[in-house]
């Protein structure tokens, strides 16, 4: 028996069958009337889905033309908030100073959404909870039931499809979903570079 043939490949499958794809339509939606106002993108992460945040943010800019931003991408600042003020605090303090406001998105990746309750991610609950009360726009891709992200934004879902894929297949399809999300016909602005080149 072939773990990946057996076992990841078919719960790749279930995923990609399951996920709500008219959830990343809105999405597609809500970016472009971010965009046709001027709007700005921030996107956080932690974790691997920080490095996941990092490569969003390119292809946002690269690919959608949207302004957007990490903060996981300055590890000096982001490290002087955790030392100076505390982790709890550290993306509101920068969202706070980026003068976040309605023109705007907090866009989350994760792998539960945050849950205040259990003390998960709690940074993410208070920046989404400082989002909402600016009058941001929270959006998302999600694992698990979405936790505080799911309860306070219009995110996409990862269904859970094996509990012991949880946090691959969330950070995996994280990729799908935004890749999906940056190559839609109504935000592209421009090809990723291998798509420019002709196969010939």
């Amino acid at each position: 028996m072939s773990f990946l043939k057996d076992n990841y490949a078919p719960a790749v499958a279930k995923v990609t069958e399951s996920l709500d794809w008219e959830a990343v339509e809105e999405s597609v939606k809500d970016l472009k009337a971010i965009r046709a106002t001027g709007g700005r993108v921030f996107v956080l992460g932690l974790g691997g889905s920080a490095g996941n945040a990092s490569h969003m943010v390119n292809d946002l800019r690269k690919l959608a033309g949207i302004e957007a931003y990490a903060p996981t991408d300055n590890v000096s600042e982001l490290t002087a908030r955790i030392n100076d003020d505390g982790w709890g605090t550290a993306f509101v303090g920068w969202l706070k100073l980026s003068r976040l406001s309605e023109r705007d998105a907090v866009f989350i990746l994760s792998v539960g959404g945050g849950d205040a309750v259990r003390g998960v991610s709690t940074e993410l609950v208070a920046a989404i909870d400082y989002a909402r009360a600016q009058g941001t726009k929270v959006l998302g891709i999600v694992g698990r039931d979405g936790g505080h992200a799911h309860q306070e934004g219009d995110v996409v879902v990862v269904p859970t499809v094996d509990d012991k894929l949880v946090t691959p297949l969330s950070e995996a399809f994280q990729a799908v979903v935004w890749h999906g999300i940056v190559s839609h016909p109504d935000l592209a602005v421009s090809q990723a570079h291998w798509e420019s080149i002709s196969s010939s």
